[in-house]
């Protein structure tokens, strides 16, 4: 409710009227409290409130583009657990809120919470045209001129935020759609389900002998799909084969990844002629180099992808819809599309340290790290970064082999806690 204040007593500090929010959620049993919560902050501000119950993170920043509203907020935690939530903020024009505007609130958030005078507080009313307006947009990203007749897709929706609007969309394209995930009961969200927990989908195209599978996280905005055959494709393999598939109609300059992107598509990018940066970990993050640089396609091998072109943000329907179109264009699988690149085995170990423990003071292991890159050359790469969120240090090795990759990482990693 205090967030819900700040934020809305910063919006009607510019605003020329009444400012408008639109608020969305996933389907965690916790979204019901931090909604009703949140408007009531806003209404005490003098905001009107928009509620789109469950909708994907990334349907509410079309949506708040799309209705010129003042800003738009999501309640979820994306792929964590149930007992996890979290919210986001968008601006007018769907993109993150400007750090300065996030200054704001979190100064005002600091001061007493209050109300605006009787005649001056905020309404609230339900959108009811909100999952209609958002399966429109994603069918619009892909091409008239094609459609998924002949093809029966899996679409595990992580009993989240897509489960009533994913189906849809490719049903309506002239896919044969099999749901699976898509019975939320408010604490079943991300279950052993969805983009984190892809073994589901596998099994569930193989048991249907479908021709692939595409599975969302729990706000929609990530994506991994899997082919006939039960094999697993993760954002790096997926942000391949959209390049290479825009470059057959346009001129590509460079995609961005993250620290974590695999080595392999730095390699095959350079063949291609295709610049390649890396961002640090978070779809944010890739998001301000590409807009640094000019580009449009960037992503994580966690499955969020970002095509400026079509979106503001990540989504994962609508990547699953650009992967598509590139299949029906060159009549080729999952598997066709990527044989051309070979993901080099990662191994990542996390080890818990002290809470402070800083690794690049750590003598033993800045030795064992140097050691280990002199060792792999060209033919390997070492990261190690401390989480963000937990006493934890990663160190991620790629290599040739995954027997090498995982003797290579537990090297640096034993070396963490020594002197």
């Amino acid at each position: 409710m205090r967030l819900g204040y700040a934020a809305g007593k910063v919006l009607t500090a510019t605003a020329t009227g009444k400012p408008t929010v639109l608020i969305g959620k996933d389907t965690r049993i916790s979204g019901y409290m931090l909604e009703a919560a949140l408007e009531a902050g806003f209404a005490a501000a003098g905001v009107d409130v928009m509620l789109a119950g469950p909708m994907p993170t990334p349907a509410v920043a079309y949506l708040t583009r799309a209705l010129r509203l003042a800003a738009g907020v999501v309640i979820s935690a994306s792929h964590n657990p149930f007992h996890d939530n979290g919210i986001k903020f968008f601006s007018s024009q769907g993109n993150k809120l400007p750090d300065a505007v996030e200054l704001e609130i979190e100064a005002q958030l600091e001061l007493p919470i209050g109300c605006v005078v009787s005649e001056k507080l905020g309404k609230a009313h339900r959108l009811d045209d909100a999952q209609g307006r958002y399966i429109e947009f994603c069918k619009s990203t892909f091409p008239n001129e094609l459609d998924l007749r002949g093809l029966t897709i899996v679409v595990d929706c992580a009993h989240g935020a897509a489960y009533h609007v994913a189906p849809h969309v490719f049903h309506e394209l002239g896919a044969e759609v099999i749901a699976i995930g898509n019975q939320p009961n408010g604490v079943n969200i991300n279950d052993d389900v969805g983009a984190t927990a892809p073994a589901a989908l596998a099994r569930a195209v193989q048991a249907n002998k479908a021709d692939l599978g595409i599975a969302l996280d729990g706000d929609a905005d990530r994506l991994v799909m899997v082919d006939a055959d039960g094999r697993i494709f993760n954002g790096d393999e997926l942000l391949y084969i959209m390049v290479k598939d825009r470059m057959t109609t346009q001129t590509v300059p460079g995609a961005v990844g993250t620290l974590m992107t695999n080595m392999a598509l730095e390699v095959a990018f350079k063949k291609l002629g295709v610049g390649f940066a890396r961002a640090k970990v978070g779809d944010r993050y890739v998001l301000e180099v590409l807009q640094e640089r000019g580009w449009t396609l960037g992503g994580e091998g966690s499955g969020h992808l970002l095509f400026l072109d079509k979106h503001t943000t990540g989504d994962g329907i609508v990547s699953a819809l650009q992967v598509l179109s590139a299949l029906k264009r060159s009549g080729k699988t999952l598997a066709q599309c990527t044989d051309d690149i070979t993901m080099y085995p990662q191994s990542l170990i996390n080890v818990r340290v002290d809470p402070g423990f800083n690794w690049t003071t750590n003598l033993a292991m800045v030795s064992e790290k140097e050691m280990v890159e002199a060792e792999l050359g060209d033919a390997g790469r070492v990261l190690i970064r401390a989480s963000g969120t937990e006493p934890l240090i990663r160190v991620m090795v790629e290599a040739k082999t995954a027997e090498l990759a995982e003797k290579m990482a537990r090297r640096i990693a034993n070396k963490a806690t020594s002197a």
